[in-house]
């Protein structure tokens, strides 16, 4: 209820103001703000806003009288030769007759004591003027100030360009960075000649990664500039893996326990370097607070805000601050600014007094009257305004290193070439409707923006000058390091440059050599929450940590990192494994049963051992083939049965060594049409002692007419013929082919002979299993027969031999991996051989050749009567 009855009493009291107001026939200044100006009279007038005061004192308000205006404390230096390099810009413009000829230019310049209610007290001063009244009815008009240069801060930047955006009354300042400024449709009029903090938090980063600090606290200030910048920086640390330890932000009224709260956190954390987006202003308490704690260890990253400010370059913040890196804006040159400073004086005229109040600062005295003032212990002196400001040394002589300064002489001659460009409009050819132009005299704002928007051009410095269609200003960053000075204090040096084009991205230039390191030794910290991971290794987040502390997990076998800190391990292609490191892949080693391995040779040896064999006992029955005991045992047979053995013998080695198209079709085809001419032929050998066996008795005499030598060698043939076939078929149908197989072992290939087709590989061994049965089955039934020399017991027994082998051999084939499972089947090829040449023609030779006494007619029928 009372809030209501206070609106409409004041809303009242408008409307009585307003009424008076029209019968007075004159616009009347409704309020008056007492400010710090400078003031130059001009044909144009430029505003500008500068922080040439620390901080703002407010009154005490006790609601019951009009408060006192709020004054400001802590004379700036540095901000202040910045607003006298506006005045120095303006007065070379007026000197310079090929840029704004038959014009002067004026200036109104404010203090707004790093307060956003004083800077948009000074911007609405500049918009509407100073005038006590104004007789215009209508309150229209031309604005005092045709544009403004400033504000430096982002805050009062964003608050005044809302205001003044709406009458697009361009704005170009010279240090605000807030991205947020970039937007067109809220900031139509606003220009910078800044780059803005998007390129500046990326430039930190740039650093940051070109350092390896991936583990960093951050700080910032608790206005636009400060939160919209740690965003930024929050989201570019976070697309390229970076981690944020801790975020603080420096309180607004300086309160003791939350900078204390500050200093603890970055005392507690593990991270070694913290990055600070804030003024000047707002760190001075934190910094303070750092050296009573004895803060040391620590890399400070300086946003452009504070990194030159001279306010922290004393010999007692060294020990803290020494080897800061900072970035900056470009520093520049200004011929003559130098001289001009030097020559000011201050002014009785009371838009002036910001001259005043500069020479009492800068001599320690006072324009008051009346002898020596007492300011509590301190007593100064009368100023007279002929003091030597030569003899000065402050940063507002020193021109060593203008970088904001340098700004604001690009602003001003921003707005001069826009202002000449607009002079420069020929009648029927302009920019606006119906092709007119602007009328100096008569100029409306955003007739100056359209012109601002297509400035280009070079300073004396060789700086190129333009704005993009967001008005912000080409992207180039100088990057500092705070070295000590030979008399203990903190001096600037350059190390660097970062910039940003269009084509080229991102580029940091460091000199890595030239940095002063505060640490020992004089190296760059580590500032890691977790070591990188070599290659060969992974990272894995430890929970509920951020992603830069991670655990170092070895890549699994197969498995490789060839990078360091990987997020994932890569497996290797089909025919690489991982290196022992696991950091990279490397072809697989290819196995196969080859003739030079122990393996491989012992195989050959016995297969080159049972041809020689083979051969031998062939020399042997050749030379013994007239003999009973080689006769008796169809000689014709044997020799065929020796022959398919040696070639039983010699597959052998189309199963070693490395597998080929040829080897692969001829291995399993010469292995099954010698065993089955082998087979075949032990069968008809069989046969044949069955059937004279037969013959000897009366009833069967007729049976070797069906088993003479024809028949025998026509069994043979038909038998083998028929594995022939089935070879033919196979090999026609479904090839065996070399094929690189990594099922078995993972870290190797094994290269063997596919087979191609089950069925034809099936067909071949079951057709040798049939022989073999039939064999050993009718060598069985005629075991018992009289003779003394029973070849079907020798026969029988090679038979079983033969079949235990093969039988032995499936499951060991199957259960074998790789080039062991080559072996086995060359095992039993060899052992099944071996057994036949064993138990068929070992007795016979040895009665050939040690008891050749029993290679008897008599002695092979068992006629023979021994001796007594």
């Amino acid at each position: 209820m009372w809030i209501t009855l206070y609106i409409s009493l004041y809303l009242s009291s408008i409307c009585i103001y307003a009424a008076s107001v029209l019968k007075s026939d004159k616009c009347q200044l409704q309020g008056h703000f007492r400010l710090n100006g400078m003031y130059q009279d001009g044909d144009v007038i430029l505003g500008g806003l500068f922080q040439v005061h620390f901080f703002t004192v407010l009154p005490h308000l006790s609601f019951k009288t009009v408060p006192d205006p709020p004054y400001c404390e802590k004379f700036d230096m540095e901000s202040f030769q910045q607003a006298q390099t506006m005045a120095f810009a303006i007065d070379e413009i007026n000197k310079n007759p090929n840029l704004l000829p038959n014009i002067t230019l004026g200036y109104h310049l404010y203090d707004n004591c790093v307060r956003l209610g004083m800077a948009f007290r000074a911007a609405m001063s500049l918009i509407s003027g100073t005038e006590k009244s104004f007789s215009n009815l209508n309150c229209t008009g031309p604005s005092p100030v045709v544009g403004i240069v400033g504000d430096p801060s982002s805050t009062p930047s964003i608050a005044i360009s809302s205001v003044l955006g709406l009458f697009r009354v361009p704005i170009v300042s010279y240090y605000a960075t807030c991205s947020c400024l970039s937007d067109r449709k809220k900031y139509p009029s606003f220009f910078r000649t800044i780059p803005s903090d998007a390129f500046q938090v990326r430039a930190m980063v740039q650093i940051l990664r070109h350092f390896g600090w991936t583990w960093v606290g951050l700080i910032y200030s608790d206005d636009d500039y400060g939160i919209y910048a740690a965003q930024s920086f929050h989201q570019e640390m976070q697309l390229f893996g970076h981690c944020v330890a801790f975020s603080e932000i420096l309180p607004h009224d300086n309160n003791l326990r939350d900078i204390q709260h500050i200093t603890g956190v970055i005392e507690a954390s593990t991270a070694r370097v913290v990055v600070v987006f804030s003024t000047s202003s707002f760190l001075l308490p934190l910094m303070e607070e750092v050296v009573l704690q004895n803060m040391t260890g620590r890399q400070w990253i300086a946003s452009e805000a504070w990194a030159t400010s001279p306010v922290y370059h004393t010999p007692r913040l060294l020990p803290y601050l020494g080897g800061t890196l900072g970035i900056a804006v470009r520093r520049g040159k200004i011929q003559g600014l130098h001289d001009f400073l030097l020559h000011i004086h201050p002014s009785n005229e009371p838009r002036n007094n910001m001259l005043r109040i500069f020479w009492e600062n800068m001599f320690g005295c006072s324009f008051e009257t009346g002898g020596t003032v007492e300011d509590g212990e301190q007593v100064k002196n009368i100023c007279t305004g002929q003091e030597d400001l030569s003899i000065t040394n402050t940063p507002y002589t020193d021109v060593s290193g203008l970088r904001a300064a340098y700004n604001v002489y690009k602003a001003v001659y921003a707005l001069a070439h826009a202002l000449h460009d607009l002079m420069q409009c020929e009648q029927g050819r302009g920019p606006f409707s119906e092709n007119t132009c602007a009328d100096i005299t008569r100029l409306k704002p955003w007739q100056l923006v359209h012109y601002l928007q297509k400035v280009n051009f070079t300073t004396g410095f060789g700086d190129h000058v333009s704005f993009d269609k967001n008005g912000d200003a080409l992207a180039i960053y100088d990057v500092l390091n705070w070295q000590p000075s030979s008399d203990g204090s903190i001096r600037i040096y350059t190390v660097g440059v970062v910039n940003e084009g269009a084509t080229t991205g991102m580029v940091l230039t460091l000199d890595e050599d030239a940095i002063y390191w505060n640490f020992e030794p004089k190296k760059p910290p580590r500032s890691v929450c977790s070591e990188s991971c070599p290659p060969g290794t992974r990272r894995a987040t430890r929970k509920g940590l951020p992603v830069c502390c991670f655990d170092c997990l070895p890549c699994g076998d197969g498995d490789i990192s060839n990078t360091t800190d990987a997020i994932e391990c890569i497996t290797c292609p089909d025919e690489f494994w991982s290196s022992p490191d696991n950091d990279q892949c490397v072809p697989k080693e290819v196995e196969f049963l080859s003739y030079e391995e122990p393996l491989g040779i012992s195989l050959t040896t016995a297969s080159l051992l049972g041809t020689c064999i083979s051969g031998l006992v062939m020399i042997v029955f050749a030379h013994h083939r007239n003999t009973p005991i080689v006769r008796a045992n169809n000689s014709e047979l044997s020799f065929l049965l020796l022959l398919s053995l040696k070639m039983c013998f010699l597959c052998v080695l189309l199963f070693i060594g490395q597998p080929q198209l040829w080897t692969c079709q001829l291995r399993h085809a010469v292995f099954g049409i010698s065993f089955v001419l082998c087979i075949s032929s032990i069968l008809v050998k069989t046969m044949v002692v069955i059937a004279v066996f037969k013959s000897s008795r009366p009833e069967g005499k007729s049976a070797m007419k069906w088993f003479g030598a024809v028949q025998q060698r026509c069994t043979v043939l038909l038998l083998t013929a028929l594995q022939v076939v089935i070879c033919a078929v196979w090999l026609s149908t479904a090839s065996p082919t070399p094929h690189k197989n990594n099922q078995y072992t993972r870290s190797k290939i094994v290269y063997e002979c596919a087979i191609g087709s089950v069925a034809g590989f099936s067909m071949l061994l079951a057709y040798i299993g049939l022989l073999a049965a039939v064999s050993f089955l009718l060598a069985f039934l005629a075991r018992n027969l009289p003779d003394n020399f029973n070849e079907a017991k020798f026969i029988t027994f090679s038979m079983l031999i033969f079949c235990a082998v093969w039988i032995a051999f499936v499951p060991a084939y199957v259960s074998s991996p790789g080039k062991y499972a080559v072996a086995v089947e060359i095992f039993a090829i060899l052992a099944s051989s071996f057994g036949l040449l064993v138990a068929i023609f070992a007795p016979k030779c040895y009665i050939i050749l040690l008891h050749p006494e029993r290679n008897t007619k008599n002695a092979i029928m068992g006629r023979e009567t021994p001796n007594k």
